[in-house]
């Protein structure tokens, strides 16, 4: 494994690194061995912004022997109310979050203390004016918080933070889709229009925030770098051609700026997969001749199984419906095996009230009250 120095904050973190989003769809123990695993080939940092007791728990039972060597990603302001994840910068739900991440942990210190998920300027006021902020600081003043990073899918709201001095490092999506279209508040809009005459290569925008950090030395992070794993699927591909994950890696790794890629892992096979980047040989890595002989078409509002939508007034596992769908869908018929996981779930999506609260959380535009009208009606129930 190779590592990089992560900007001002002079940690060095491995290049393929852990996004812990799916640990809570595994048995306890399994998700901590997978971690483990991860680790003994060389991954050392590991992203927590999900706030279920559940995937805390997890990363704190597999790091606890050996917490020195890793670098965790705390996220401040992502909370658990009533069994479902809520983005706030309400105090009396941040700070008894933020303690109970600590706690299961098993650690008094966050090595990277994240701004959580900031994509609008009226978010970024909120969260920069009041008590929140100086939580934040009170963190790291008294190195609870080691260094103060800031999650975004907006490269606006980077530019606001690397100018503001206070982050050393960001957290931000990055693959070769989201690289070729303008920055969004809420990127309802991304890729309406999409076509090949369209293209022009980076958005100078992300391209300016990629300068930035690598001028004022802010490290990034890299999250969304499968695009959900959409970017495998040559018919799920907004270019109409697969790419494999050492291709996707290397995009992502040679964004200037960059010092790891946060891949999302289910089993030890996809740990396998990524970490044989390292070893991958330059034809294994060339992205560049995927993107210059693909076509490009429309692709808009396509979930990636963040997890942001949350919370369902119906306790509907968004992420999970919408992956059921996409897999079931690419096929002629439903294969038995995704209709039994999809028919295993707590509720399913004919419970969808078409509230469509999970609308305006989602940073991708994704219109879930229709696709959850689209699984009951495929899937029956």
């Amino acid at each position: 494994m190779n590592y990089r120095r992560l900007g001002k904050t002079g940690i060095m973190v491995s290049e393929v690194g852990f996004g812990g989003e799916w640990l809570e769809r595994h048995d306890e123990e399994d998700s901590a061995e997978l971690l483990k695993y991860a680790h003994g080939k060389g991954i050392n940092i590991v992203d927590c912004w999900m706030p279920d007791p559940k995937s805390r728990n997890i990363i704190g039972k597999a790091i606890r022997d050996c917490r020195e060597s890793w670098f965790v990603q705390g996220h401040i302001g992502s909370t658990w109310q009533n069994g479902q994840y809520v983005r706030t910068r309400e105090m009396k739900y941040v700070r008894p979050a933020f303690e109970d991440l600590l706690e299961r942990l098993q650690s008094d210190y966050v090595d990277l203390g994240m701004i959580h998920y900031i994509d609008s300027v009226e978010e970024w006021n909120l969260a920069m004016n009041g008590d929140y902020i100086r939580y934040v600081r009170d963190l790291h003043e008294k190195g609870t918080i080691r260094h103060i990073g800031l999650s975004t899918h907006n490269p606006r709201i980077g530019k606001l933070a690397v100018e503001t001095g206070l982050v050393e490092m960001i957290l931000f999506s990055i693959n070769p889709a989201f690289d070729m279209r303008p920055a969004t508040e809420d990127l309802d809009s991304m890729f309406e229009g999409y076509d090949k005459d369209d293209y022009s290569g980076i958005d100078p925008e992300r391209a300016e925030f990629y300068r930035l950090c690598e001028e004022h030395n802010i490290g990034i992070t890299v999250m969304k770098g499968f695009f959900g794993g959409r970017l495998f699927h040559k018919e799920q591909s907004p270019f109409g051609a697969a790419f494999t994950p050492s291709q996707l890696i290397h995009y992502a790794l040679t964004r200037p700026g960059v010092s790891s890629i946060l891949c999302g892992y289910d089993t030890k096979e996809q740990v396998d997969e990524a970490v044989h980047y390292e070893d991958a040989t330059d034809d294994e890595k060339d992205y560049a001749s995927v993107i210059a002989s693909a076509p490009l078409h429309s692709y808009a509002g396509q979930c990636t199984y963040c997890g942001h939508c949350k919370p369902c007034p119906m306790d509907i596992d968004i992420a999970m419906v919408n992956k059921f769908y996409d897999l079931a869908s690419a096929q002629t018929t439903v294969p038995a095996s995704i209709l039994e996981h999809y028919k295993a779930l707590a509720h399913t999506a004919s419970e969808c009230i078409g509230c469509k609260g999970c609308e305006s959380r989602c940073p991708f535009g994704v219109k879930v009250a229709e696709r959850m009208e689209r699984s009951a009606a495929l899937f029956g129930c």
